[in-house]
């Protein structure tokens, strides 16, 4: 008898870190779905099926998921967006926490059996580095809100109902695919086109971590009991200043002229963002394989054979 396929639901499966775990589920010959608001199915790995939902609207979200049951899920969905709450911050934030709210209660519980949520650094807010999932939040955008409120929600329901949740919180993932109006990719495209471009001093001190890396994590996290209930920071654990990383792009591509000192901080930053991994190692025997500088390499070469 053909043994069923282990079946995976994307949220977000056509955006930046969710095309990763589904190229690499993929690979596993797993039986792969894809929810996204706009899904392009000429422009991602074939295989998959693609539906287009928005999971902030439970009806709809009931509608598209049907009968289907999946013994993996993971919430890449939603997008970073700085709004302040009376400048449409709160269509942000629904995005966030309501999404998540809608998706596991239309889920089968009964086949679940790992609720991967992709969280972020910005929940952090203010607080001192190294961050580690013992400090209290300090949110300070609803996107960032949205964030936190989905990690304890989800915490919650581990807590009362075994609900089998993990909260990956990610610090600055890159690599192949990212937006073109994302940090690095901007960066790099201005070097390559060895034009003056606009940045702050880049005294940041930040912490990156390679899309593959962050797929490994997800896929530890996945079979293993004790993420659980559990909220882990998935990064390098090396701080980085903003400047030392466009210096060394610069470096690598032999050109580039940053205007260091035109763009202003944004209001609230934290300037010392970079992670405590220890937890991630302990609980998922992970820890990042791919150095910033063989990062910072593989990402410009995919950005150059996209010219």
């Amino acid at each position: 008898m053909t043994q069923q396929k282990t079946r995976l639901l994307v949220v977000g499966g056509t955006g930046f870190v969710g095309r990763h775990i589904v190229n690499h589920a993929l690979g596993l010959s797993w039986d792969v779905t894809s929810f996204s608001l706009r899904p392009d199915a000429e422009a991602n790995p074939t295989g998959v099926r693609y539906v287009s939902v928005d999971i902030a609207n439970g009806i709809a979200l009931k509608e598209a998921l049907g009968n289907a049951s999946f013994e993996y899920v993971v919430n890449c969905g939603g997008y970073i967006d700085h709004k302040l709450f009376f400048g449409g911050g709160k269509g942000v934030f629904d995005a966030h926490f309501l999404g998540v709210m809608n998706l596991v209660e239309a889920l089968d519980r009964d086949v679940l059996q790992a609720f991967i949520n992709i969280g972020s650094s910005d929940e952090y807010g203010s607080t001192s580095a190294p961050q580690t999932e013992t400090q209290r939040e300090e949110p300070i955008s609803p996107y960032s809100l949205g964030k936190v409120a989905a990690t304890h929600f989800l915490q919650m329901l581990y807590r009362t109902e075994n609900f089998p949740a993990t909260t990956l919180r990610l610090f600055l993932t890159y690599g192949s695919g990212q937006g073109n109006h994302r940090f690095l990719p901007q960066i790099i495209r201005g070097c390559l086109e060895g034009r003056p471009f606009p940045t702050s001093k880049g005294e940041q001190l930040r912490d990156f971590c390679f899309v593959q890396d962050v797929v490994d994590a997800v896929f530890a996290a996945f079979p293993n009991p004790a993420s659980k209930g559990e909220v882990i920071n998935i990064a390098s654990g090396l701080p980085v200043s903003i400047r030392q990383v466009i210096e060394t792009l610069k470096q690598q591509i032999g050109r580039g002229d940053p205007q260091f000192g035109e763009v202003p901080y944004r209001s609230g930053e934290n300037m010392k963002l970079y992670a405590n991994i220890s937890k991630a190692k302990a609980l998922l025997s992970w820890e990042p394989k791919v150095t910033l500088e063989q990062g910072l390499n593989k990402t410009i070469q995919w950005i150059k054979s996209q010219s």
